[in-house]
């Protein structure tokens, strides 16, 4: 076909496809804010900030039916103006009403943010889960039906597409690693359904680890989150996604308590599987990980409470294959030291399956290496 043909469009040069970068689809920030110019803060700074980004947070409704079984009929006893000894019980045995299945439909509400103009957005799989139909509603109120794309249960994770009629606007992706503790911390999402809702704190630890099987250090903030936040953005001060905002915890068993987001940073290594594929292969090593403690430490002959202690490890997965035992301290994962458990559950989250590790495991006393191959991680 020549290129004077009518079917090419003239308004556009054209370019080599060895120029085009297909290995990102979100947009990203150019540089750190560590080597920007410090924001003085003033009266309007944040809400000049809520006018640059409030463009790509969503609100998604998802719709749920359950099957659910209702008693129809009437009883004998329901009529009767008391039980009567030995009578009622004999009523009771007779199956008077019947089971009429009906369908509810329920509406969960949470938060999400878009990636790019092609209308892909980011949430969390929890919000997404067991959908019937998703809708996404932008600022503008306009909304559209979402297909989900792909999801990663264990980083509670799920990327969604849109097919916009308008154009998007897209929120820059920051770098959770130039994360530091004291960074100003901004949250919006739709709080117990207030919908665009901005509240800021600040980033109260960086990596907090130890709060899910994932591995993940989240990002701790008091930035006020509360269910319908999941799945909405964790921003800095320069409007940049830092986190998505995934739980709290509260003692008192309320909504308001201390946000957790996932750093970005973790989002951005799934984006292209998810994209690709649907879903991600994790590897496997078939164990479960303590921390060791003082005590532990000395029961075992450490010299220090370092590395991951083989808690359980489960039959037919590769721990179990390569001979690991309950009690191993796991030291080493190839040239990689394992101070704590979330050290070796990141590698392993990192590897490929099929990947040959080394393990050096310190024994009743004694080292051992040995090799082990990732399996692929169950749902």
């Amino acid at each position: 076909m020549p290129k004077d043909a009518e079917v090419f469009d003239k308004r556009f040069r054209e370019v080599n496809i060895e120029d085009i970068d297909l290995t990102r689809f979100w947009e990203e920030v150019p540089s750190s804010s560590e080597e920007r110019e410090p924001i003085i803060l003033s009266n309007t700074t944040y809400s000049e900030l809520l006018n640059e980004v409030k463009g790509g947070v969503v609100n998604l409704y998802t719709m749920r039916v359950e099957e659910q079984d209702m008693r129809f009929g009437l009883s004998p006893n329901d009529i009767l103006p008391l039980r009567i000894p030995l009578l009622s019980d004999l009523i009771d045995i007779v199956p008077w009403k019947v089971p009429l299945p009906y369908r509810t439909e329920g509406i969960s509400l949470g938060s999400g943010f878009i990636i790019n103009e092609e209308g892909y957005i980011l949430t969390n799989e929890h919000v997404i889960r067991d959908m019937e139909k998703l809708t996404v509603k932008l600022k503008n109120k306009k909304t559209y039906e979402a297909k989900l794309i792909g999801s990663d249960t264990m980083m509670d994770l799920a990327l969604l597409k849109i097919e916009p009629t308008d154009p998007l606007t897209p929120i820059s992706l920051g770098d959770s690693s130039k994360v530091r503790v004291g960074n100003w911390a901004i949250a919006i999402g739709a709080p117990l359904g207030y919908e665009q809702s901005f509240t800021v704190g600040v980033v109260s630890a960086s990596a907090r680890g130890g709060l899910d099987s994932s591995g993940l250090g989240y990002i701790q903030t008091d930035a006020a989150i509360n269910q319908g936040n999941s799945g909405g953005p964790l921003l800095n001060i320069h409007g940049e996604v830092i986190g998505i905002n995934r739980m709290i915890a509260s003692q008192s068993g309320g909504s308001v308590g201390i946000g957790f987001a996932i750093p970005i940073n973790e989002a951005k290594k799934v984006f292209e599987e998810l994209k690709a594929h649907g879903k991600i292969k994790r590897a496997f090593l078939g164990i479960r990980l303590d921390t060791i403690s003082e005590e532990d430490a000395k029961e075992l002959n450490l010299p220090e409470p370092k590395g991951a202690m083989v808690a359980q490890i489960y039959e037919g997965f590769p721990a179990a294959k390569a001979g690991i035992q309950i009690m191993d301290v796991i030291t080493k994962v190839d040239d990689v030291d394992v101070n704590t458990p979330e050290d070796l559950m990141n590698y392993v989250r990192d590897a490929k399956v099929g990947k040959k590790l080394e393990l050096k495991i310190l024994r009743k006393g004694k080292t051992i290496r040995t090799l082990v191959t990732t399996g692929e991680r169950p749902n």
